[in-house]
């Protein structure tokens, strides 16, 4: 019976991700499905409800929709173009100057907006016709833009980052948002490396040189939003708001500089909440029925079964996390980073924790991961919205994004074998 159910879920789930159902609803009609293989309709249909509401009923959730508000108001209220100015006063004459302009600008965005999307249509709406005109190749342009923007779901806030807290049991958020940000910076490194690599073999230009004074005039103007740093993460770290407590003051804060920049109108407030309520019910349903399948696996054992798998091939922790890397690169290509991060984290963490792996290096490491496959056909969200921005093709983009792939990889690989560059900030706050 236990087989039989294994087969229903897995098999149930990819025949309705094959013909097109959208992964909440696969997600739950599977889950439905494998539940009706040991009990009738009515009760299956009744705990299937109740373990999507019951998913649902945690405090720490709340942050998602204020942060997701949050970086609505951010990436409408101006701020992307004083981030961008900054970014461009700092790389100089550095070679490829726009395209690490892309990267560091990405960073900051997606650490204040917490959301990769805000990220990719912000910097590449407003970079990349500027890096076009100056003989950038577009499809450069573009997988520069779709793979830095993922930084911004490893550099805190994160949403992500909330969801794994909650599918792991209560990993401490404010330890994953500090966690986040080494492993985030080396993302970048990498990028910027390829990028400056690539460009000395294309013979694109260099940046243009800035002087300090337009340095720090371009840092003064940044300094209102990158405050927001400032107050969001070391309110959490100093134990003065929780993560659900800062959202909502990230959304006040946002909301006065977008105002105080005069570049969000009262009447634009209208469309960016209806924008954030529906980003949030899309989120949201991912996790109610993720987190039914997540109880239907633990009902069936499948969590513990593919433990044992895992544990009887070897017990050498590099094997195992090497293991694991690979099957989530695989699932990243075909499930969305929520879901996947709901379903997998009762899967695997189980795993490495008898083996010794820190929650926390644990959850960075698989997030990090997870961004590859929003880069990534057939389902990489980030993948279409950069592409869409730059006016090209996905075939197009691939063979310039492919050098930045192995970056991410690269960084992937290092952060596994180097736990402290996730857990030495945490250590050094006591966190």
């Amino acid at each position: 019976m236990e087989t039989l159910s294994i087969l229903v879920l897995v098999f149930s789930f990819l025949f309705f991700l094959g013909i097109g159902v959208p992964v909440a609803w696969s997600l739950g009609l599977s889950s439905l499905l494998t539940l009706l293989v040991t009990v009738s309709a009515m009760p299956a249909a009744t705990t299937i409800a109740q373990r999507m509401g019951t998913g649902l009923d945690s405090f720490s959730l709340l942050a998602i929709p204020f942060f997701i508000l949050a970086g609505e108001l951010m990436n409408r209220g101006g701020i992307a173009n004083r981030l961008i100015e900054f970014a461009k006063a700092m790389t100089g004459k550095l070679p490829g100057g726009l395209l690490h302009v892309n990267v560091i600008a990405a960073m900051l965005m997606g650490a204040i907006a917490g959301s990769a999307v805000a990220a990719a249509s912000s910097m590449g709406g407003i970079l990349g016709k500027r890096m076009e005109k100056e003989g950038y190749p577009k499809e450069l342009g573009a997988a520069v833009n779709i793979t830095s923007s993922t930084t911004g779901l490893i550099i805190p806030p994160s949403n992500v980052l909330i969801v794994y807290s909650l599918a792991s049991g209560g990993v401490s958020v404010a330890a994953l948002f500090v966690a986040g940000y080494l492993p985030g910076l080396l993302v970048g490194l990498m990028l910027m490396i390829t990028g400056a690599v690539m460009v000395k073999i294309k013979k694109l230009p260099a940046g243009e040189s800035s002087s300090f004074k337009h340095l720090l005039s371009t840092f003064w103007k940044a300094i209102p939003s990158l405050l927001l740093l400032v107050v969001v993460i070391g309110g959490i770290v100093a134990g003065v708001f929780t993560a659900t407590e800062a959202s909502a003051i990230a959304v006040l804060y946002a909301l006065g500089l977008s105002m105080i920049y005069r570049e969000l109108k009262v009447s634009d407030l209208p469309s960016v909440l209806l924008k954030s309520a529906e980003t949030t019910a899309v989120v949201m349903l991912l996790i109610a029925t993720s987190m039914a399948m997540s109880w239907v696996m633990s009902a069936e054992e499948i969590p513990q079964q593919i433990a044992n798998s895992l544990l009887s091939l070897s017990d050498n922790i590099i094997v195992i996390l090497i293991l694991i890397n690979l099957i989530l690169l695989f699932v990243g290509i075909f499930m969305d980073m929520t879901p996947a991060v709901l379903i997998f984290t009762p899967i695997f963490l189980p795993v490495v924790t008898e083996l010794g792996v820190d929650p926390v290096h644990f959850g960075i490491m698989m997030v990090l991961n997870l961004c590859i496959g929003l880069c990534t056909p057939p389902v990489g969200s980030i993948l279409f919205i950069g592409v869409g921005i730059a006016q090209t093709s996905i075939e197009k983009v691939i063979k310039p994004l492919l050098p930045f792939f192995l970056a991410m990889v690269l960084a992937l690989i290092l952060i596994m074998l180097f736990p402290q560059i996730s857990l030495w900030l945490p250590s050094l706050f006591g966190l």
